[in-house]
């Protein structure tokens, strides 16, 4: 099959895996939740050797992704799991969890529930990265996030750009605490936070 392509993977990919770089040294299994294409999984695998990068997503997805890693052959990246945040869970445990642009593409419920279910697949010293728009304080960062919750709205009401502040107090109940908030392009944010307990 043809592989599916994302610009927007090409456009951010750099910025990502500097911030992977800096506060995944000393890890060794990443979880990605919601791997969309599959192309961060092949970039951040081969960029990043000393981890087994486990992709996920929806069924729908999972030949995209299979058709990127079949091309790459890395030998860090096992075949992707078929994984709804809303389903069953992996019975492994990651020492990090990475997910791009999935918050403001899922409804509300759906994102209390992957942050309830994290403490399940997290070891004690794993680290949570987040990629993406965020607003604060129930204001946009920027115009064009503004114009791209519209766009978000009109396609599925479920959708919106989150509130950085809800998502600190679900990351919170989960006993993670965030530990960086970076600036990234086009006005997205890679966030960060580390488990507290186990």
């Amino acid at each position: 099959m043809e592989k599916p392509h994302s610009p927007s993977c090409e456009r951010n990919r750099e910025p990502i895996l500097d911030v992977l770089r800096r506060y995944l040294s000393g890890h060794r299994h990443v979880l990605e939740i919601g791997s969309g294409t599959g192309q961060h999984a092949v970039h951040f695998a081969a960029a990043l050797p000393q981890l087994t990068w486990q992709s996920s997503d929806r069924a729908e997805n999972l030949p995209g992704i299979r058709a990127w890693l079949d091309e790459a052959t890395l030998p860090n990246t096992p075949p992707p799991l078929e994984f709804d945040v809303t389903g069953a869970w992996p019975a492994e445990r990651y020492d990090a969890i990475f997910s791009a642009n999935t918050l403001h593409i899922m409804g509300w419920p759906e994102v209390e529930h992957l942050f309830a279910q994290l403490p399940s697949v997290a070891t004690s010293d794993a680290v949570l990265i987040i990629y993406g728009p965020f607003n604060y304080a129930g204001r946009y960062s920027s115009d064009s996030n503004a114009l791209f919750d519209q766009w978000l709205q009109a396609r599925g009401a479920h959708m919106a750009i989150r509130d950085a502040e809800a998502v600190d107090a679900l990351a919170g109940k989960a006993g993670f605490a965030l530990i960086d908030d970076i600036a990234m392009p086009a006005n997205n944010r890679c966030r960060v936070w580390r488990r507290r307990h186990g």
